[in-house]
């Protein structure tokens, strides 16, 4: 135990992009500093008043997923027809620069559109600096992020249109998201109700369900991480961390109050781990803050080992039940 701990504490965790097999350093990363805008932070309990769901009834949903579907069938239809022709590629010089979306370790994320093409809707283009890439040793991350972007398509993830690169940069041009980070939604929210939070949970799972039937292991499953599309429907975003495991694999990635306890216990670990993940989301948008929280990040880890969290009085008790068939150390009877 002392040993996996120690490892730990030599690892730093980042938010956007992990550390490769061997990759050391010397101090851990505590999202939840305040100092940071981009770390999290604890909420204030206070948030009591009673958070609206939205009305969606069956044919509305049928309707938005459709509307998905065909969306996307675009989207390939036209992978499919650039592949075809061998006339010329994506350059940075087809799109007008709207605004930033969002910066990260490697580069930025901007808003972009397609000079010509006034009915094509906004996206987002992902700008990777390589001279970042490969001082972090993360060409194979970003290799296998591309190259799992590709073979997926569903409604719940965000979809990748295209990739170019230059000497300097490599894009990737994904949906765009208007409704922004479920984080920021949560924020201002303080917390969901029952029937927001089972909403996003069963999108969720539907996404889940999809990844793990080709082996996929996500593994970064946060709040900051999920986007909310024009329609309220929940899309995963940044798989840096994904990866396909048939068996076992023993990179130690993620956040550190979402880790499962075989990832910290460097016992090898599979698509189980994004079950475990997903209990602590549903914690954190019931009670606003997450499960296990120290300010030490190795008092996160020994509470994630123990097993030791304790419910705010405000979630119902069927909610408590599913987040503890979630939150099970033992991999053989965990949920999912």
């Amino acid at each position: 135990m002392e040993e996996a701990l120690q490892k730990l504490k030599e690892l730093k965790l980042r938010r956007h992009s992990g550390p490769s097999e061997d990759e050391e350093d010397d101090d851990v990363t505590d999202r939840y500093a305040t100092e940071n805008n981009h770390h999290r932070q604890e909420y204030d309990d206070s948030h009591d008043g009673d958070n609206k769901a939205s009305d969606r009834d069956g044919a509305q949903y049928e309707e938005s997923y459709r509307s998905n579907k065909e969306r996307h069938s675009l989207v390939q239809q036209r992978g499919e027809e650039n592949k075809q022709s061998n006339e010329r590629r994506l350059t940075i010089h087809d799109f007008d620069f709207l605004s930033t979306l969002g910066t990260g370790t490697f580069g930025r994320v901007r808003l972009v559109k397609f000079k010509h093409d006034p009915t094509c809707e906004p996206m987002a283009l992902k700008m990777l600096k390589k001279t970042e890439i490969i001082r972090l040793k993360q060409v194979d991350h970003v290799r296998s992020e591309k190259k799992i972007l590709e073979t997926i398509h569903h409604p719940f993830i965000v979809e990748l249109k295209g990739t170019f690169q230059t000497e300097s940069h490599v894009f990737m041009l994904l949906d765009y998201a208007c409704g922004g980070e479920l984080f920021s939604l949560l924020r201002r929210e303080g917390r969901f109700s029952n029937d927001v939070g089972l909403f996003f949970a069963s999108e969720i799972v539907l996404a889940f369900e999809y990844l793990h039937s080709k082996d996929i292991a996500y593994r970064d499953l946060k709040p900051e991480n999920l986007l909310v599309d024009k329609d309220g429907h929940c899309r995963i975003t940044d798989f840096g961390f994904a990866k396909i495991v048939k068996d076992k694999t023993f990179t130690l990635c993620g956040t550190p109050e979402y880790l499962a306890p075989e990832i910290i216990q460097s016992k090898g670990h599979n698509k189980h781990v994004d079950w475990w993940a997903l209990g602590v989301l549903i914690f954190e948008m019931l009670a606003g803050y997450p499960p296990f929280y120290d300010d030490n990040p190795l008092g996160i880890y020994q509470k994630i080992l123990d097993g030791y969290y304790e419910f705010p009085p405000y979630i119902e008790s069927k909610a408590r039940d599913l987040i503890k068939a979630f939150l099970t150390a033992d991999k053989s009877i965990r949920l999912g």
